[in-house]
């Protein structure tokens, strides 16, 4: 899904939703098996309650590679359960240089048909520009982050910048707005105005709204553009919204009190 698509898709939905499958074996719902035939099943009760609802999947993929050859399997029956009316990503956040980054991005953007993959930006141009070669296909760098430990890099004096900002306007010269987005936690929504001023016409991502605390209001506030350039991924909150047998209704009311209260925030 190129830019331009993903930007119809977006209006058309009135939704700039994204689900993240944080399938957690350890949580699955009463009646759901816990193991990967059980994750299968939960994610496709998942997508059937939410597809209408939202834009894009997430697929954390440490939740899948946890159970070994069974979980990449069930990984890729539920990339193709989701199929193409979705913009797909991968949250394999690697950041690996030369011939293995090549091979990463073979992995997820042939053999596996995600359109994004999130990207470690540490290791410089030869650990993201790999990803950013195949056309149609994305780069999501990990810019500043919803996590705690943000403090301990990302958030450190480099020169007269942080070292998120140096850190992001040089990645932003190795691609462009139609092959690159940035990960921006919505736990740091007060600086999102001024990132959003340096990259206008940069997708974001934005985890941290629900479970972590991020106002879904204020992220949209700050970053949203005249083509909407956010992606706001809830995971937690919506595909745990119940621990009962009820959990794929749950799913869907909250996926749709997010997509009713996006439809408000485009205007």
């Amino acid at each position: 899904m190129n830019r331009q698509q993903l930007i119809h898709r977006i209006f058309e939905k009135r939704s700039y939703l994204c689900v993240g499958l944080d399938s957690d074996i350890e949580k699955l719902p009463a009646g759901i098996s816990r193991d990967a035939a059980g994750v299968l099943a939960f994610n496709k009760a998942i997508i059937d309650a939410t597809h209408p609802f939202c834009v894009a999947y997430k697929i954390n993929t440490a939740f899948y590679e946890c159970m070994g050859a069974a979980g990449w399997s069930v990984l890729e029956q539920t990339a193709d359960y989701i199929g193409q009316e979705h913009f797909l990503i991968a949250d394999a956040k690697r950041g690996d240089i030369g011939n293995t980054a090549d091979q990463y991005a073979t992995a997820f953007f042939k053999t596996l048909s995600f359109d994004a993959i999130t990207v470690a930006p540490y290791m410089g141009a030869d650990s993201v520009v790999p990803f950013l070669q195949h056309p149609g296909k994305w780069a999501i760098v990990l810019g500043l982050t919803s996590n705690a430990g943000a403090a301990d890099f990302e958030l450190l004096p480099c020169g007269d910048q942080l070292l998120y900002e140096k850190v992001m306007q040089r990645v932003s010269s190795w691609g462009n707005p139609e092959n690159l987005m940035f990960v921006v936690g919505a736990t740091q929504a007060s600086v999102m105005a001024s990132i959003r001023k340096d990259y206008p016409d940069h997708f974001f991502l934005v985890p941290g709204v629900g479970a972590q605390g991020g106002s879904l209001e204020e992220v949209s506030r700050n970053a949203l553009t005249p083509e909407a350039g956010l992606l706001v991924n809830v995971s937690r909150g919506i595909i745990f919204a119940s621990s009962g047998a009820d959990f794929a209704e749950k799913a869907a009311a909250e996926s749709l009190r997010y997509q009713q209260q996006m439809a408000l925030l485009l205007g």
